[in-house]
């Protein structure tokens, strides 16, 4: 048998950072000890977002539904360019934003981070580098036919990630198909 060694994509990406939220907890907070003595390890929880509403209600859904004080929460958000200082100063604002109302509402700690690619393997190339406890996306919102024909990030995570669970949360209003 002889070894096949696999091509290793290289790909560009930009961590955001963040405003600095959360207070430094000492390594010795008695709130985070269980019973036992033992330290409670947050969870880590990657949540794909881009500019649509439903990104935004997957986010949200995933805060109100997942996320607990003790985790983190990985934004990822892919564009085509990481150099476009335009497109990077916009992505930024968003996960800026989406990162204090992660914080004011669950106290959850927040990293995020642009990356450059196709957004189903982007996704897919976080979740394997993160292995988090669940992917969280929100659906295009595009009706079955053109989701068929066009395919769907979505879809693309739900058969290609295999590194935790995938949570599809679909739109407002819209009903399953299933």
């Amino acid at each position: 048998m002889e070894t096949v060694e696999e091509d290793v994509e290289e790909y560009s990406w930009r961590e955001v950072v963040l405003p600095r939220l959360v207070p430094v907890v000492p390594d010795a907070a008695p709130e985070l000890e269980r019973e036992n003595g033992e330290r409670r390890r947050g969870r880590d929880i990657l949540v794909a977002v881009d500019f649509g509403p439903n990104s935004k209600h997957a986010f949200d859904w995933a805060l109100a539904h997942i996320a607990r004080i003790a985790d983190t929460v990985h934004l990822v958000h892919a564009v085509s360019s990481v150099q476009n200082e335009i497109v990077y100063e916009k992505s930024r604002e968003l996960m800026e934003d989406l990162a204090v109302e992660a914080f004011k509402t669950l106290l959850v700690r927040t990293k995020a981070r642009i990356v450059e690619g196709d957004a189903g393997k982007v996704i897919c190339r976080e979740a394997d580098r993160l292995k988090p406890a669940a992917v969280i996306l929100g659906t295009r919102g595009r009706g079955l036919i053109q989701s068929v024909l066009q395919g769907s990030v979505s879809e693309y995570c739900f058969h290609n990630c295999k590194a935790a669970p995938i949570i599809i949360v679909p739109g407002k209003g819209e009903q399953s198909v299933l």
